[in-house]
């Protein structure tokens, strides 16, 4: 009996532990001042980015700069990746005329985001983030460095909002008030 409530505790530590560090992060600024002006200068630096896409076109991020922005970093082996890709997809359909942009940045091998776009193309830009893409998913609040991790910058540039995890449809609608 002893040895059964030593283990229900260490896995009750054990998951306390793994939700802490994974928690979705909604404000740029949690985790402190330091953390908030490294995320900070990492949005900054972000309009200075620009990606491949899967066909080898440059996709400048400065070309989005001026309007509500989703950036959804996401991968082909990442199953709540793909499945909330239709949803933004749907999503982006239907605000593109809104002065909204959605951005896809695969954190994945090019001939694999190729071949998976062939079956299932999106409307949305993609960029290829490669591994890179982890470090800047990092540098913008994703601490655990989990998939997918979206952020969201305001038509100033700044950054407004981050989440790790699948997207919900009213996170969806509630980034749309968002300036």
């Amino acid at each position: 009996m002893l040895y059964g409530g030593a283990a229900v505790a260490a896995t009750l530590a054990g998951a306390g532990a793994a939700w802490w560090t994974s928690r979705p992060h909604g404000s740029p600024s949690a985790g402190g001042a330091a953390q908030a002006a490294k995320t900070a200068e990492a949005a900054k630096a972000f309009w200075t980015l620009s990606f491949d896409t899967p066909d080898g076109k440059p996709l400048p991020m400065s070309a989005y700069h001026g309007k509500l922005l989703l950036v959804n970093f996401w991968a082909t082996w990442c199953p709540p990746c793909v499945e909330e890709l239709p949803l933004l997809d749907f999503f982006y359909q239907e605000n593109k005329d809104k002065n909204l942009q959605v951005v896809g940045l695969a954190v994945d091998q090019p001939s694999a985001v190729k071949t998976w776009l062939q079956t299932r193309p999106l409307n949305f830009p993609v960029g290829m983030a490669g591994l890179e893409g982890t470090e800047l998913s990092k540098a913008l609040g994703n601490s655990s460095g989990g998939l997918p991790f979206s952020v969201v910058f305001g038509t100033s540039g700044q950054l407004l909002h981050r989440k790790v995890g699948k997207i919900l449809p009213e996170e969806l609608v509630q980034w749309t008030q968002l300036s």
